[in-house]
């Protein structure tokens, strides 16, 4: 199946297939002495689950270089994302103009996991509504404003909540949807 005839599918990386939750616990862990689990995050934003006077140190940490250089990769999305591309124009969308100095190890890290997306298909950008997509995977529900194609919700802790968008919890999931 050619371009022409394909549709689109934009993907978020953060949460949904870079695991940055790791990175925050790991860091709080070193910096505190303290656990942060997913349990404290249920239904709560990130810095929101910490004490009051550590939420400066858990908003920081996305500006500190080196914090998206090496995460985890998220359970079966390389596999999953590699049959996507088969049927899809696949898009890796991540709002990286928050955190600009993130761009390079992102940038690396997909080049990394992910080599069989081209990085004519990697978009950074700030607002995702300017996506002309099908399909957007995100685990922040506000991207999917003004997002003109479906919206799926993957499942994290901070969007427990949320019930407007279909929701995915795994990339197995998303399988059984796209292909």
């Amino acid at each position: 199946m050619d371009v022409v005839n394909k549709k689109r599918l934009a993907v978020d990386m953060d949460e949904v297939i870079a695991d940055a939750i790791s990175r925050f616990q790991e860091w709080y862990g070193r910096d505190f002495q303290l656990e942060l689990t997913r349990e404290a995050m249920h239904g709560k934003r990130l810095v929101d689950a910490v004490a009051p006077e550590h939420q400066a140190a858990l908003r920081a940490y996305p500006s500190t270089e080196g914090f998206f250089r090496d995460l985890p990769v998220i359970k079966d999305s390389q596999e999953v994302l590699a049959e996507l591309a088969q049927r899809y124009e696949l898009f890796i969308t991540t709002a990286a103009m928050e955190f600009p100095g993130s761009f390079l190890d992102k940038y690396n890290w997909l080049q990394q996991h992910f080599p069989f997306i081209s990085w004519r298909n990697f978009v950074f950008c700030g607002d995702k509504s300017i996506l002309n997509a099908d399909y957007l995977i995100d685990d922040n529900a506000y991207n999917f404003d003004g997002f003109r194609g479906e919206g799926l919700l993957f499942d994290a802790p901070h969007n427990v909540h949320e019930t407007r968008f279909r929701r995915v919890h795994n990339w197995r999931e998303v399988a059984d949807i796209l292909l």
